[in-house]
């Protein structure tokens, strides 16, 4: 009897894994890569700047996807913060936060309360999100001025402060 047990809870487990992992079966998975070329995409930010493929072009990037009630956008955003907060005066690196599927009120709630200031722009669906990826928040991507993925992070583990501030160096090293 304890040996059905045991397997029952250990194919619960399995399948609550899988669950996890594949948010939607129907989509086509997409998972930019290092060397990939950024898509082109364009959004407000709530500062009222454009953040899009041609505005990147010749700056160092960090875009962010996220989602205010994913645990793992909560440990990685002030992460974005300090980072931000490092390079927010050199005029070659842009770093801005992306929506997924979550709505302007609820993210400025969260930025103030959390006292962050990264530029972010609220979007209510996928689309531009799909564009990068299809499963998985936290996504973040470190991109050349060349607009080419230099790096991709998920949530397995999270990127660090340290990753992410030494690529950001490497890629201004190379430019520069």
């Amino acid at each position: 009897m304890n040996f059905i047990v045991r397997g029952i809870i250990i194919a619960f487990c399995c399948f609550c894994q899988i669950a996890c992992i594949h948010e939607n079966e129907d989509d086509v998975y997409v998972d930019l890569k290092p060397g990939d070329t950024v898509p082109d995409f364009s959004v407000m930010m709530n500062n009222g700047e454009l953040f899009s493929t041609s505005s990147l072009k010749g700056k160092v990037s960090v875009i962010v996807f996220f989602h205010t009630e994913c645990p793992d956008c909560r440990m990685e955003l002030p992460i974005i913060q300090k980072l931000y907060d490092r390079f927010s005066g050199e005029e070659f690196v842009r770093i801005g936060c992306i929506s997924r599927e979550e709505g302007p009120l609820t993210i400025e709630t969260f930025w103030q309360e959390n006292a962050l200031s990264i530029p972010y722009s609220a979007q209510t669906d996928r689309t531009v999100y799909s564009l990068f990826s299809t499963e998985r928040i936290p996504r973040v991507y470190v991109i050349r001025p060349d607009l080419k993925i230099y790096s991709a992070y998920s949530d397995a583990p999270v990127a660090s402060y340290e990753e992410l501030y030494s690529d950001v160096l490497k890629c201004l090293e190379e430019w520069r």
